[in-house]
């Protein structure tokens, strides 16, 4: 897919916004670092483990400046956007470390947060010149959102007939029935009536909903309002679904030209202001992926996965970017793909996570390279629910991850009530990730589920309570160490 289309008015509203960020960076430079993911990667929990590890100067030991001691201090600054909600740390803090602890509600809308951070350079001559300050501006926003990027190069007769297609598989057939009982009554040359866009509009939104739940774990579901609405539930930007082309062109008045007209109206004023206002405006990238909810979930899941990564990641503005070049085009320059949830794995297993994790983004990873982005792939935890153990079965030592299933998980005829620890044995990942990909009995048994939050943490060096993670500290330092230096 090429790169996303722009208007003259978009790229002067980027250039005008990117002019903005340095003006208020003359003084303190300042990082846009998005934090990307469909639903459920972990979005949440990734900012709000950052900020708190950075505040309380937690161990890093693989993130450079605090492990040479030269990351004096952090602080909460001033919110930098009077037009975007601020990310809720304190809340989502206080979820992690209730009794008992929660994991924080997803992300439902846009939002930011500013850190600034107070440093010592590595570089000898520009530590003649005392401390320095870095503002650290993180940008969160619904995944689902993500999956609009890629609407931007479609027309309403392309998304349409790509949108049926998936619908009339017969892997889809029981979530999409219903909607596809309601199209086919439906005559896209009929007059048009509001009545008869929100019947079609709501099937085909139960239809989206039913793909996106755990037992599907399906991914490719644009237009990704349809899953995660915002302020805009029930606006007609909101009210159309797809229709199969008619023969002729269509009447004015027809439910297919009203429905045309509002998925471009969707793109107008839904999509094409998300992509200008923040997405075209990031610095450095950290893409989150949860893997394993599509691993068990089954092949089509994990292909589905694929290609909602390839075609929202191929809507990134990557390559070199420059002090100069920041002023009109920024790009990202620096791109973290983490497969997410590690800690439901035994460490034995994370290099084929690794492994899995690039095969689902080699063609994002190969695309950002040729345009002069560095990249980096690992297997993360943000915060660590489990810890790890063996057990013996059948003569057999099996390595294990030890910790609380979340209530109402099941495995087997069991349901766990939220309050029994357990060691769990989730399988062992293959060694060849196109496996994944195939319906045969080759493919492997795994169990993951759904852990609380730990209740046990270290304290920092300042004495603060932090959580446990995996491969945090290397993330960290990979997205802006070395604009610490």
């Amino acid at each position: 897919m090429p790169s996303l289309p722009t208007t003259i008015t978009d790229e002067l509203g980027i250039a005008l916004g990117n002019l903005a960020d340095a003006a208020t960076g003359t003084v303190t430079p300042t990082i846009r670092l998005g934090v990307t993911g469909l639903s459920r990667a972990g979005k949440t929990i990734f900012i709000t483990a950052l900020i708190h590890n950075l505040l309380a100067a937690a161990r890093l030991p693989g993130f450079a400046p605090m492990a040479e001691g030269r990351l004096i201090s952090a602080r909460l600054a001033e919110h930098p956007d009077n037009a975007t909600p601020r990310f809720a740390y304190e809340a989502h803090l206080e979820a992690l470390t209730g009794t008992p602890p929660v994991w924080p509600e997803s992300t439902r809308r846009i939002s930011q947060l500013r850190l600034s951070l107070r440093y010592q350079s590595g570089n000898w001559l520009k530590s003649r010149f005392g401390l320095h300050t870095l503002n650290l501006d993180i940008v969160d926003y619904p995944g689902e959102w993500l999956l609009d990027l890629p609407l931007l190069t479609r027309s309403y007769a392309e998304w349409s007939a790509e949108a049926l297609e998936l619908a009339g598989r017969p892997a889809r057939e029981a979530e999409a029935r219903p909607f596809l009982d309601a199209l086919a009554a439906a005559d896209p040359e009929a007059e048009a009536t509001d009545a008869a866009a929100e019947a079609l509009a709501t099937a085909f939104t139960h239809y989206l909903r039913a793909s996106k739940a755990d037992a599907r774990a399906l991914s490719t579901l644009p237009p990704g309002r349809f899953l995660m609405p915002g302020d805009l539930e029930g606006s007609p930007a909101l009210t159309f679904a797809p229709l199969p082309a008619p023969a002729a062109s269509p009447r004015h008045s027809s439910l297919y030209a009203m429905l045309e007209r509002r998925y471009e109206a969707y793109k107008s004023v839904v999509v094409r202001p998300f992509f200008r206002d923040h997405f075209a405006r990031l610095d450095r990238q950290i893409v989150l992926v949860d893997a394993l909810r599509a691993l068990n979930s089954g092949p089509e899941a994990v292909a589905d996965l694929e290609t909602a990564l390839t075609a929202v990641l191929e809507c990134f503005r990557q390559g070199t970017s420059g002090p100069l070049s920041r002023l009109f085009n920024r790009k990202i320059d620096r791109i973290l793909f983490a497969a997410t949830k590690a800690d439901l794995l035994h460490h034995t297993s994370h290099g084929r996570l690794e492994a899995i994790l690039n095969r689902l983004v080699s063609a994002a990873a190969r695309r950002a390279k040729f345009h002069g982005a560095e990249t980096r792939s690992m297997a993360i935890a943000a915060i660590r629910a489990t810890r790890e153990g063996s057990v013996k079965h059948n003569g057999e030592t099996l390595p294990t991850i030890i910790g609380t299933p979340e209530s109402g998980q099941r495995l087997g005829d069991i349901t766990y009530d939220g309050r029994t620890e357990i060691a769990l044995f989730p399988g062992d990942l293959p060694e060849n990730p196109d496996s994944l990909f195939k319906s045969d009995e080759s493919t492997p048994q795994l169990n993951f589920l759904r852990f609380l939050p730990p209740t046990v943490m270290s304290p920092s060096q300042s004495g603060e309570p932090v959580f446990p993670y995996i491969r945090f500290d290397r993330a960290l330092d990979f997205l802006i160490g070395d604009k610490l230096q």
